[in-house]
Parts: structure tokens; C-alpha cells; sequence
């Protein structure tokens, strides 16, 4: 995949929601969504494009060597048959071509290996494209409700702690996302998901003890 297209690709995936929020803050916000997921939608385009391309010369070049290594082994049988006629003149012809086949195989192998590890990262950028996009369109369609919302509610008194939070954890996100392009604090979990996410890293930790423990009593290292 061409460098600019994966600076594109790791541009979106790596953007700020919260960045993006930030800048619908001082512009229109329905045409600043709208051309951020039309930006996604021509990025996923052409990574699938470029996926679809791959995996076409994958193919090819699968054919290639499965027709090389089928020539070198018909030529081996017919080594065998100009010998047994005494036709060395013919047997030296077929041995040359065996070698320009050995030849050619490792190379083709290499380029089938890079063309699997390109399909294999082209779906990965796909995967992960369309799971941003998904993101970008859920965290813009809370910011436009919460604007609905916030327009129709009483505003909090100015000195209250919910307030003031909510300012500074909003500034401090502004200002990183601005610095670093990157999402900052996470606000979108409830304490019931942190709760929730605690008691599942404890469990996973306590699955690897008992699976270390499990191990050394048996005399595995």
C-alpha cells in the first residue's frame, strides 16, 4: 500500500473524537460530520481497492508456481525417458530448464509471503477503518443530541462540582487532543462498566495464576 494512503489510513484511526468535537464547537457540525465520514467512506474505498489488487496478484502468482513446480516435475519424468534412449543432448536441454525453474521459485515464494502479508494488513486497516467509522458516527450523533439536549435543559449553577468537572475535563481533552491528535480522558464508561471491567482483569489474573500454578505442580516451567 502506497505510504500517503497509509498516512490516511493511520490519520483516521489515530484522529481525535474528541479533537473533532472540539472543532464542531466553532463550525457548522452537520457539514463537518458529513465530510468526515465521507473522508472515511473514500479511505475504506480504496484500501478495499488496494485489498482487491493484492489479492488478485496473490493469485496470479500462486498459478505461477504451482505451474513452475508442475513443469519441474514433468521434466524430471522426461530426463529419465531421454536417458534410458540415450538422448543426453535432449536430458542436458531439460536440466537447464529445471535450473532457471529452481531459480524463479524461491523468488516467486518470497512475493507470494509479501502478498499474504499485505492481504493481511490491508483486512486489518479495513477492519479497523470501518470500526473508527463506526465510532465517528456514534460519537457525532451523541454530540448533536447532547446539543438538542443541553438547549432544552436548565443549565447547571455555575459553582457546582459537576460543572466544574465537566469544564475541566473537557479543557484538559481539548488541549490534548489539539497537542496530540489522540483521544484523551474517556468519559463514555459508566461506573458500573469500570466495575465491571476491574472485576474482568481480576479474573483474567487470577486465571493466569491458577494456570502457573497448574503448570509447576506437574514440573512444567
Amino acid at each position: 500500500m502506497a505510504d500517503s494512503l497509509k498516512t490516511r489510513v493511520g490519520r483516521i484511526i489515530a484522529g481525535s473524537v474528541h479533537a473533532l468535537v472540539d472543532h464542531l464547537e466553532n463550525h457548522a457540525p452537520l457539514a463537518v460530520m458529513e465530510q468526515s465520514l465521507r473522508e472515511a467512506d473514500t479511505v475504506i474505498g480504496e484500501v478495499r481497492h488496494e485489498l482487491g489488487r493484492t489479492s488478485a496478484n496473490r493469485h496470479l502468482a500462486q498459478q505461477q508456481h504451482a505451474h513452475l513446480n508442475g513443469q519441474h516435475g514433468k521434466l524430471a519424468e522426461q530426463i529419465d525417458q531421454a536417458l534410458a534412449a540415450g538422448r543426453e543432448d535432449l536430458a542436458r536441454a531439460a536440466v537447464a530448464r529445471q535450473l532457471d525453474i529452481e531459480a524463479q521459485i524461491p523468488v516467486l515464494e518470497t512475493t507470494l509471503a509479501d502478498f499474504a502479508r499485505q492481504e493481511s494488513e490491508l483486512t486489518g486497516y479495513v477492519a479497523a477503518l470501518l470500526a473508527k467509522q463506526r465510532e465517528m458516527a456514534d460519537a457525532l450523533e451523541g454530540f448533536r443530541q447532547s446539543r438538542a439536549s443541553a438547549a432544552q435543559a436548565p443549565a447547571a449553577p455555575p459553582g457546582s462540582a459537576a460543572s466544574r468537572m465537566d469544564a475541566v475535563t473537557g479543557a484538559f481533552d481539548r488541549l490534548y487532543a489539539r497537542q496530540t491528535g489522540l483521544s484523551g480522558t474517556d468519559r463514555s464508561h459508566t461506573l458500573d462498566q469500570a466495575a465491571k471491567l476491574k472485576e474482568l482483569d481480576e479474573l483474567v489474573r487470577e486465571h493466569k495464576i491458577a494456570e502457573r500454578m497448574a503448570r509447576l505442580k506437574t514440573g512444567q516451567p
